[in-house]
């Protein structure tokens, strides 16, 4: 039987080349290339058409991982995409699954589980981390309001202490749009300040610490 064909997109040098014998060291799993951006990793992707693409989330300054896959699984023969990353975030784990992500694992997995989980993204079959698959069941058996994306993106600019013309500017909004943000934002997580909002968001793990 074939090796499963893998791809490893990660902006660390040093994080490929391990994860590149780590996966090698296994018969039946090859890595067949690796990119550490959005256009080397869709020239690697056209040329080798592989069966798995290994895909981290923060690739430096340029496009992220989440845009990275919408790339990928938009291309006339679209790779599946598994996630590697040290981010468990609410937010994190649903843009990659809405950009098109096959999976979400942890870098701190260990190396069997990562083996694993690739040959059955490699099958179509959907692989979570157990901390991922529960923040998915958390979100969906909850009875309170869901965060809105605009609302968890002025939780991040929060937690990065900006001020509401600040925010606004980063938006592109008005100052009174900000406000009726950060109104929704304290109503939802059950506060009534900038730093509970920040300090919920993170317990629930909304946004990264």
């Amino acid at each position: 039987m074939a090796a499963v064909r893998v791809v490893l997109v990660d902006d660390h040098p040093v994080v490929r080349a391990g994860l590149r014998a780590l996966i090698d060291s296994q018969s039946d799993l090859e890595v067949v290339g690796d990119a550490d951006g959005v256009d080397a990793a869709e020239r690697v992707v056209r040329r080798e058409a592989p069966d798995v693409v290994l895909m981290d989330l923060n690739l430096g300054a340029g496009p992220g991982g989440v845009e990275v896959t919408a790339v990928l699984r938009s291309l006339p023969s679209p790779p599946r995409v598994l996630v590697l990353t040290t981010y468990d975030t609410e937010s994190d784990i649903l843009a990659a699954l809405d950009a098109g992500a096959t999976g979400y694992l942890l870098k701190d997995a260990p190396p069997q589980e990562l083996f694993a989980g690739i040959r059955a993204t490699a099958r179509g079959e959907t692989v979570l981390a157990p901390s991922v698959a529960a923040t998915l069941v958390r979100r969906a058996s909850s009875p309170g309001p869901v965060l809105t994306e605009r609302e968890v993106e002025v939780l991040e600019l929060l937690s990065r202490g900006m001020a509401n013309k600040e925010m606004a500017r980063e938006l592109f909004v008005s100052e009174a749009t900000v406000k009726s943000h950060l109104s929704h934002i304290y109503s939802k997580l059950g506060v009534d300040t900038r730093a509970g909002a920040v300090a919920a968001a993170i317990e629930q793990r909304v946004i990264r610490r």
